[in-house]
């Protein structure tokens, strides 16, 4: 038997029903697959949590992540729960959980499934590539640093190293390595996106990009400015495989991606670690639209699927492995049919319908 110690951190606005929505589909995976044991651990964490405590990430919650199998996050903040310097409470939790997991690598996979509308006119073959963002350095690094001197001129500091930046590359041409290659043509490839032609900082990322990819001889690689590849993405993106590049680049590319292929109720996230996980939908809170039943679950159920995926990965677990691809070709399945959406999707169904709808086609 299988058996993994996952801790749930359901968040603020529409996190916990996204997160009751995933849970119906992963008691169902556990019911088809019984050789599979998931110990579920839920704890409360994030603004609502620093509302009523003062505290917005306890020592307990996050000792238990550190000691968990993996990590299922759903969203967390709030905009009028400010900490006392006027910020919200969501970057402090996020980049804390990341610098305390190690989670060096953020995974984003943009993929556009059958039946789902695209703002593209033409998007040849399709959309189905992954952006793979370095988590911990970039201008993330200053971080409740930076300076600001009176009133005048304020200054942060990019950070890359090769540590780091090696880290993220070998991430990104492992995750190539299981990949089919870009939509146009089968090519594994794995693309450099940064701005070396003006920062040393993004030259000297290109550099260790390149000696990584040494060691990667069966995997084409090349290098776009990120100007250009904001272009590209909307022109061209079916000839792109894996995209990989600095923190604060992929924060923004990877939501331009998310609007080439529904939106970010279908936008899951990896972040990972040499020995953590953890995995969370792409968007926000939604504090407008939570309690009413009608977040768009898929991301984080989404998301759970990498989850089993990664833990499949790296426990060699055939099993794990299945239930993931058991997850995704239920979604697949019930985009495809279109009879049970969302209303950012342009239906009328709930989040609970939803999850139903995808349990039941995982239960086939």
């Amino acid at each position: 038997m299988s058996a993994y110690r996952i801790v749930l951190l359901p968040g603020d606005g529409i996190g916990p029903e996204t997160m009751s929505a995933t849970r119906i589909v992963l008691d169902q995976v556990t019911a088809r697959f019984p050789e599979l044991r998931l110990d579920l651990q839920s704890h409360e964490a994030g603004a609502a949590h620093y509302r009523r405590t003062g505290e917005a990430l306890p020592d307990h919650v996050l000792a238990d992540c550190l000691a968990a199998d993996a990590v299922l996050l759903a969203a967390i903040g709030l905009p009028d729960v400010r900490l006392p310097d006027g910020t919200e409470v969501q970057p402090q939790m996020m980049v804390g959980l990341r610098r305390a997991m190690q989670l060096h690598s953020a995974v984003r996979p943009v993929k556009l499934y059958p039946g789902v509308p695209c703002p593209l006119k033409d998007f040849g073959p399709g959309i189905d590539l992954v952006i793979v963002r370095e988590n911990l350095e970039g201008m993330f690094a200053s971080f409740g640093g930076g300076s600001v001197v009176g009133d005048q001129v304020a200054t942060d500091t990019i950070v890359i190293t090769r540590e780091g930046t090696s880290k993220v590359v070998d991430v990104a041409f492992q995750v190539a390595r299981r990949r089919s290659g870009r939509p146009a043509d089968g090519k594994r490839l794995v693309t450099c996106v940064d701005k070396a032609n003006v920062f040393r900082s993004m030259a000297f990322f290109r550099k260790v990009f390149r000696d990584v990819a040494k060691s990667f001889p069966e995997i084409e690689h090349d290098a776009v400015y990120v100007d250009a590849m904001s272009l590209l993405l909307v022109q061209r993106p079916q000839d792109f495989d894996v995209l990989v590049m600095e923190n604060q680049f992929g924060d923004i590319l990877s939501d331009l991606g998310a609007a080439l292929v529904g939106g970010l109720g279908l936008a899951p996230s990896a972040e990972l670690g040499s020995d953590h996980g953890l995995f969370q939908p792409s968007h926000g809170t939604a504090p407008q639209i939570a309690g009413r039943n009608m977040a768009n679950p898929i991301a984080t159920i989404l998301s759970a699927a990498m989850m089993l995926e990664w833990l499949g990965d790296r426990h060699n677990d055939p099993i794990c492995t299945k239930a993931a691809a058991t997850i995704e070709s239920a979604v697949a399945a019930l985009l495809e049919q279109g009879a049970t959406l969302t209303p950012d999707l342009g239906g009328r169904a709930s989040t609970t319908d939803v999850a139903r709808a995808i349990s039941e086609l995982v239960a086939r």
